[in-house]
């Protein structure tokens, strides 16, 4: 019952989203909140590549397409950002003449679309990008547990599954029961040990006949492939972990191995020392005080969260929990993008 209530909470927050943009658009509120747009914004960016028609894809707002991409790079540039590697973005904002304004485009994860549809793209517009990689997916030691329960949902019309209380049985005969059920998985992932409950959902995905390690080679950049878009002089690399994992749920000592070991593996991968980092998940109950000092003492230039807001003055004040703005893809309309640049949803999403 309360992953149903979910998925009607997720669709009213969606239209509630889109209402709200399309105010901004559409009635150009923009103007009357001038000083919203701070000094710019960090896009955030997971998959880029055509889009597809599946009617069941629990992880759609992690998809744009090239065409949205390129649209997101024109309507930034349109309103007088400048596109800047997110390494030189404490020396810009420190400078003395805040009248300019900075676009950065950053993707999580290293998945092989980035290489293939968004490098042209950026390219093509001279547009620099940091994409953050979790080197136990690259070594295909670690997997996707969204993209794992993706295709088990997709595929089963019925399962059975262990949550904490026994053995149940989950109908899938709907999109509903399958985004509910969806949701179920992303709450035991959260609630219980992040480790074991991963492996409990590979086990299912065993079982089930779904090659785990397949689903990483088709979707993660190898080390190899990795080396060779580092050769792209637009692009940087940052660490995201060893694991994948919700750091605020690690041991200290454990958080400390996340983030050096993953930023010194990364270095590698990139023939050069890794100045940034990005929190899997980034929410506020995925990352905290606790974790942005971490990574201050770690040396980090940056780090970089999901948490929702634009560049001001006050983000050199902690530049290891800076905020970024997510390219959705339930909102693919360049009206949306002007609207986000504007800064005026943040005032009232948080």
């Amino acid at each position: 019952m309360q992953s149903s209530f979910a998925v009607l909470a997720m669709i009213k927050r969606h239209l509630a989203i889109r209402l709200l943009l399309n105010a901004v658009s559409y009635l150009k509120l923009a103007s009357l909140f001038p000083k919203a747009s701070g000094q710019g914004l960090i896009f955030t960016l997971h998959h880029v590549r055509p889009a597809t028609s599946s009617a069941f894809d629990p992880n759609a707002l992690l998809n744009i397409t090239p065409e949205f991409l390129e649209q997101a790079i024109v309507a930034s540039q349109q309103a007088g950002l400048i596109p800047v590697r997110l390494e030189d973005l404490p020396t810009l904002l420190a400078g003395l003449d805040k009248s300019k304004k900075y676009v950065c485009f950053t993707l999580d994860d290293g998945y092989k679309d980035n290489a293939e549809f968004a490098a042209p793209i950026f390219r093509k517009h001279n547009v620099p990008y940091t994409i953050f990689i979790c080197p136990g997916l690259t070594n295909r030691t670690r997997t996707m547990w969204w993209e794992t329960v993706a295709y088990i949902l997709r595929d089963n019309a019925e399962i059975s599954f262990d949550f904490g209380s026994g053995p149940e049985v989950l109908k899938l005969i709907s999109w509903h029961a399958k985004q509910a059920a969806f949701f179920r998985f992303a709450k035991f992932v959260e609630l219980t040990d992040e480790d074991s409950a991963v492996q409990k959902i590979d086990a299912l995905a065993k079982s089930l006949g779904i090659d785990l390690m397949a689903i990483v080679e088709r979707e993660i950049m190898s080390e190899s492939e990795l080396r060779a878009l580092a050769k792209d002089p637009l692009v940087s690399f940052g660490g995201h972990t060893m694991t994948h994992c919700n750091l605020a749920r690690v041991s200290p000592d454990r958080l400390n191995y996340e983030l050096s070991e993953s930023c010194k593996v990364v270095a590698g991968y990139a023939g050069k020392s890794v100045d940034s980092f990005a929190y899997p998940y980034g929410h506020s109950y995925t990352v905290g005080k606790r974790e942005f000092s971490a990574a201050k003492n770690l040396g980090l230039k940056l780090a970089v969260t999901t948490q929702p807001g634009v560049l001001k003055a006050c983000s050199l004040d902690n530049v290891t929990a800076l905020k970024r703005v997510s390219l959705n893809g339930w909102y693919q309309h360049p009206r949306f993008v002007k609207a986000l640049i504007s800064g005026v949803p943040f005032l009232f999403v948080k």
